[in-house]
């Protein structure tokens, strides 16, 4: 089988060449590509990125030493365009989406992706997969895990050499995998838990990972195969819970199985107990319902481990505990859009194509200065709230986690600051203009399109560096009559909502900028 074993290839009309190679990065906006690009860049190749909204990477830290293209994996005039002189393509795109159609969309994309990797003369692909368990039929696999493996089929027969790495769950800080089970047991202190959580599995840290991935790059041109990668450890899940907890400094947990809890049931509850939503739960509690385990590390064959590597499971969460009380986290598993969200952008003629488009402004003058004032407005979300009616913001969320979506829970990824993609609560950033404008895309399930937009402008004729006019502005595009109902339904609302809001938030302003004192703004 070829996951299996090594096949020579030729290597599609291309001679290997020493030094720095040329390497393509989908999915870069994720939460493996955001973190695999610095990698790559470090250890001296050159990166080409591919996104579907190239604007999104325009606030990482490595932006400026990459190239960004705009393209889409299921459009084959992009994806050809993207991989032109690429030495080394890593395809790190998976559809989360449910339904019977995501199958083929993930199907058509990677032969898609193939084809045009070997037209335009790539050496390797690189793919990211699920490790699958052994001997389990494809038919008794989870959707999701079964439509991983038949992509990384499609990459291993087809012409251009392909590194198939398999890996169960990353455990990173911000990683979807390490926030369910983080979350799971810092807030359940007595769990009622489904049968899988007695599963055995190989987590693996992120770090290994990334060093996998990079590695992969300068496999030998004979080299074809997948290869399962973990860590030292194999845990139930119960186990991973009570040594979280052990290495948290939490209390021990009491643990009760409860068998008729199914992946789509447990779903359900840890989409209430944690920021992973529903839709992201399902396939990862999908995947633990078989055992999922290394059969072979002979990836270290062609990626040496150096001392101390694989990372052990307890060192992997602390590290990971570390970014996050530190806040350092640098990718979230939220950098990805959740299945389902809205992602137009805010459209330049408010009237585009006749549609609709209602709005709710607000405008108040403040003695802070615009400085102090947006710091209040970067820093909103997460932790910090809204500054208005905190229980109607609570209960929108709870309502919009009932039906699949993100709810309010996903946070911030850094306390303070913010840039183009990330998630805020359950909204997305589509803009910065630093220092002036804050502008989020809802991805609340709602039927129609809404943005929030915040703006910190000096106040005309104030003296000084004083004084600030705060500019607030809601808006919704309606989709067909529901969304009409829905806005006048919640507009009553608004005067306590949004006008609170910029009521707080200019005072918030004006405490800061007292607290601040003279000189220090």
């Amino acid at each position: 089988m070829s996951a299996r074993n090594d096949e020579t290839r030729p290597v599609n009309g291309r001679q290997p060449r020493p030094g720095p190679l040329f390497c393509l990065v989908t999915g870069a906006g994720g939460y493996i590509g955001g973190r695999l690009v610095p990698e790559l860049l470090d250890a001296g190749h050159r990166v080409r990125c591919m996104a579907r909204s190239p604007d999104r990477l325009r606030d990482h830290a490595w932006a400026d030493r990459v190239e960004v293209v705009r393209g889409d994996v299921t459009d084959a005039a992009s994806t050809a365009d993207a991989l032109r002189g690429v030495d080394v393509a890593y395809y790190l795109v998976h559809s989360l989406n449910a339904g019977r159609s995501f199958e083929e969309r993930d199907r058509a994309a990677a032969r898609t992706f193939a084809e045009e990797a070997r037209a335009a003369g790539v050496r390797r692909i690189v793919y990211l997969g699920g490790l699958v368990p052994t001997g389990v039929p494809a038919r008794r696999l989870s959707p999701h895990l079964r439509s991983r493996a038949e992509v990384g089929e499609i990459f291993l027969t087809g012409e251009v050499p392909a590194t198939v790495l398999r890996a169960a769950v990353v455990i990173g800080s911000g990683s979807a995998s390490f926030e369910m089970l983080r979350y799971l047991t810092e807030r359940l202190p007595v769990m009622v838990t489904p049968s899988w959580v007695g599963t055995r599995v190989q987590p693996i840290a992120v770090r290994d990972v990334l060093r996998y991935l990079v590695g992969s790059a300068t496999m030998p041109p004979d080299v074809n195969r997948a290869f399962d990668i973990g860590g030292p450890d194999v845990l139930t899940y119960e186990e991973m819970m009570r040594r979280y907890a052990a290495v948290a400094g939490l209390p021990h947990r009491l643990i009760l199985r409860a068998p008729m809890l199914t992946p789509r049931l447990s779903s359900h509850w840890i989409g209430l107990v944690t920021p992973v939503p529903r839709g992201l739960a399902r396939p990862l509690a999908e995947s633990l319902r078989h055992e999922v385990v290394c059969d072979e590390h002979d990836v270290a064959r062609y990626v040496p481990d150096p001392p101390g590597t694989p990372v052990p499971f307890d060192r992997a969460l602390a590290l990971a505990l570390q970014r996050v009380r530190e806040a350092k986290v640098s990718t979230r598993w939220s950098n990805a859009s959740l299945p389902g969200a809205p992602s137009d952008p805010l459209p330049t003629d408010p009237d585009w194509a006749g549609g609709s488009l209602y709005t709710d402004h607000r405008t108040r003058d403040t003695d802070a200065s615009p400085r102090a004032l947006w710091q209040i407005i970067e820093g909103v979300g997460g932790d910090n709230g809204w500054y208005s009616f905190p229980l109607a913001w609570a209960v929108r969320g709870w309502l919009d986690r009932l039906v699949g979506g993100a709810g309010i829970r996903r946070g911030r990824r850094d306390a303070s600051r913010l840039r183009v993609g990330d998630s805020l609560d359950f909204w997305r950033v589509e803009e910065i203009e630093p220092g002036r404008l804050l502008r989020l895309r809802a991805e609340m399930r709602l039927p129609g399109l809404a943005w929030l937009e915040m703006y910190a402008d000096p106040r005309p004729g104030a003296a000084g560096p004083g004084g600030a006019s705060y500019r607030q502005r809601a808006l919704f595009h309606p989709h067909g009559l529901l969304g009409h109902l829905y806005w006048w339904s919640v507009a009553p609302f608004h005067a306590v909502v949004f006008g609170g809001m910029a009521r707080n938030i200019t005072r918030a302003a004006e405490r800061l900028e007292t607290a601040a004192g003279p000189g220090d703004g």
